[in-house]
């Protein structure tokens, strides 16, 4: 949408009824990359509406989720030729401010996710350690912590031979600051006053996030624009095939990293809406009876429908039935009769937040938007067929800062439980 070449296949798709409206230039360029992801977005949100409050399959609405893929791509493609009718100060505002706000959300959820990530990474190895004392996982835990440092000094010395040339303070001070901070933050994982309030914090989170942090600095660097013909410090830019790789490869990096953030965000259980599907039972006075943690009954049963409970809970239990024959009665309902989906993993709570799911992907949305159009000149690229994605200024920047902003994140869940013992417990 940001080349002609994308209102030239618009016009033949729709037998030239859009050529007068798109006269004026409203079909590409900046507005209508805006309109298009606009377009995904509202699409994203009235399905999130529709969605809320669905926390099983056994509601009606949650066919809307799983199903009617028809009428959803034909309501979405609707909604983008919707978007040419809306005046161009619309999208004005919301470029600059509504999509600019929600970007950076969409950047923050993704920071706190990698930090939540690297903890839980850490302290499952830790885990399978402590509890089958395996030399397999300590050369797991060991070996992959070594080979993110090693891969994280490799990068920096990589971006201080080819990206930190003589009058590229820009680039020198990003590369030097992201060595320091990654050197900082494996200091403060080992000091003993973390380890004191945190014994799970180690050398193996501060490694991944390190190695994060150092690719966004290097893929900052990496995808600068050359600002003068005679100033040039970023080589990967010098020929037009090595442009081309550049530009290919940033699209594939923006777009695995939008991907990845969306769906593990979405899928969260908990934080984000979701429902914890943990150990779910029926009451008992027996507390040794672990039979229910599967999540298969999630309600009281009735009077009428007490001793059947009863009867198949102890059948279950002294082996006799499966457990699975406890989801049949926690399917069936007051007449009697069980559900005919057996395969179905969310009659009794959802694996995710239907709605929050939707709302994850408005976020991405805005986010591609802003990414496509900040610092992007008209003039320069309106007539090429081939547009950048990631590769300006801004986008060099948001990376380097966002680097940052995730070691600022990494630091506070190492500190907090020091300056705050009372809301982190650890046995």
């Amino acid at each position: 949408m940001l080349t002609k070449w994308a209102i030239e296949k618009l016009q033949h798709l729709m037998f030239d009824y859009v050529k007068i409206k798109c006269g004026d230039g409203d079909c590409y360029g900046w507005l209508a990359v805006h309109r298009i992801n606009f377009a995904l977005g509202m699409f994203h949100l009235i399905l999130a509406a529709l969605l809320v409050g669905v926390h099983s399959s056994k509601n009606p609405r949650a066919a809307i989720q799983n199903g009617y893929w028809g009428p959803k791509i034909i309501a979405w493609l609707g909604l983008i030729v919707l978007t040419f009718f809306i005046p161009d100060t619309f999208f004005q505002f919301w470029g600059n401010y509504i999509a600019l706000l929600a970007a950076m959300l969409f950047l923050m959820l993704g920071l706190i996710l990698l930090i939540d990530l690297a903890h839980n990474w850490a302290e499952y190895c830790l885990v399978k350690i402590e509890n089958t004392d395996s030399r397999t996982w300590r050369a797991i835990l060991i070996g992959s912590t070594l080979g993110m440092y090693l891969t994280s000094l490799a990068m920096t010395i990589v971006q201080y031979i080819f990206f930190a040339s003589k009058g590229c303070s820009m680039n020198q001070a990003a590369i030097t600051i992201n060595l320091l901070l990654w050197i900082a933050i494996s200091i403060i994982s080992v000091h003993p006053t973390v380890q004191e309030h945190n014994p799970k914090a180690g050398l193996a989170q501060a490694a991944m996030v390190a190695i994060y942090c150092t690719y966004l600095t290097m893929s900052a660097v990496s995808m600068e624009p050359d600002e003068t013909p005679d100033h040039r410090c970023n080589p990967l830019g010098l020929g037009q095939g090595t442009r081309t790789t550049t530009v290919v490869l940033g699209a594939i990096g923006t777009m695995l990293t939008v991907a990845y953030t969306t769906t593990r965000a979405a899928t969260q259980s908990l934080g984000l809406g979701g429902s914890s599907r943990g150990a779910i039972r029926l009451p008992d006075d027996d507390d040794d009876f672990d039979v229910y943690n599967h999540g298969l009954v999630t309600t009281q049963p009735s009077s009428r429908r007490q001793m059947r409970a009863e009867a198949l809970r102890r059948a279950v239990e002294e082996g006799s039935l499966p457990a699975d024959a406890l989801l049949s009665e926690e399917e069936s309902d007051d007449s009697g009769s069980a559900t005919s989906n057996r395969n179905d993993d969310e009659r009794s709570s959802t694996q995710y937040s239907y709605a929050m799911f939707h709302v994850i992907f408005f976020l991405a949305t805005a986010w591609v938007a802003t990414l496509l159009t900040m610092d992007w000149d008209n003039d320069k690229h309106s007539q090429d067929d081939f547009a950048t994605v990631g590769r300006t200024l801004w986008a060099s920047w948001v990376k380097i800062v966002s680097s940052w902003v995730c070691y600022a994140l990494y630091i506070w869940s190492l500190i907090a439980p020091v300056l705050m013992p009372d809301r982190f417990g650890y046995d």
